[in-house]
């Protein structure tokens, strides 16, 4: 006979996996091609052409809508950053003490002046610009319960000595999806696009762990 602490310890392990089954989350480091879901077994009610899961509506185009489904993305990324600041403050001060008079004759030894000046002049200015095209075919990951997509892919590229990549993986809705069966890349919902390589000229391009070391915040010089 199990005691009341083995059944809720039971009790608890099937509502945690449960809750994972349920609320899965996306591996941001997994890019490989989603395959699409496995067609269910045969049923009496299914005839010759129509089958269960894999109905395409008469008056819909051909595009991406479930798991395993392919879509291109546009990228035409182009963002630009610009900023400037300007400082200036100038202080003057002074104090001047006259000559006290002394049996009618002023004593100028003992007169003063004192003062004081500071100013500050300081400069900013700040520009970056990106700038990402080309096209990239990734696979629908899942379909969200308000039918929009979850898409995510990858395509590398050899040149030469090294490989390059790029990633993108991100939500698009299906009515932004065109006849084509495309999508620009600015209408990509929550959008993580990287680009990158591997390779000797990659290596070439980073400096050594010493230059920077020297270059981070670590350093106390």
């Amino acid at each position: 006979m199990k005691t009341p602490a083995v059944l809720l310890a039971v009790g608890l392990a099937a509502t945690l996996l449960v809750g994972c089954s349920t609320n899965r989350k996306l591996s941001g480091d997994n890019f490989e091609a989603t395959l699409p879901e496995d067609v269910p077994a045969a049923q009496a009610a299914n005839g010759s052409i129509y089958q269960a899961g894999h109905d395409r509506p008469l008056f819909e185009n051909a595009i991406a809508r479930r798991t395993g489904d392919t879509i291109t993305i546009n990228l035409v990324e182009n963002t630009a950053a610009e900023k400037s600041s300007s400082t200036t403050t100038a202080k003057k001060s002074s104090v001047g003490v006259t000559a006290p008079v002394i049996g009618g004759s002023p004593i100028t030894a003992l007169s003063a002046t004192l003062g004081s000046s500071n100013s500050f002049d300081g400069a900013g200015d700040s520009a970056q610009s990106n700038k990402l095209q080309g096209n990239v075919t990734v696979t629908v990951v899942r379909r969200l319960s308000n039918g929009n997509l979850v898409v995510r892919g990858q395509k590398w590229i050899n040149i030469n000595q090294g490989r390059e990549y790029v990633r993108i993986q991100g939500i698009v809705r299906p009515i932004d999806i065109q006849p084509d069966n495309s999508i620009a890349s600015y209408k990509v919902a929550d959008a993580s696009i990287s680009y990158g390589a591997q390779g000797a000229l990659a290596d070439a391009n980073q400096p050594g762990l010493l230059a920077r070391f020297f270059n981070s915040k670590w350093n106390p010089l």
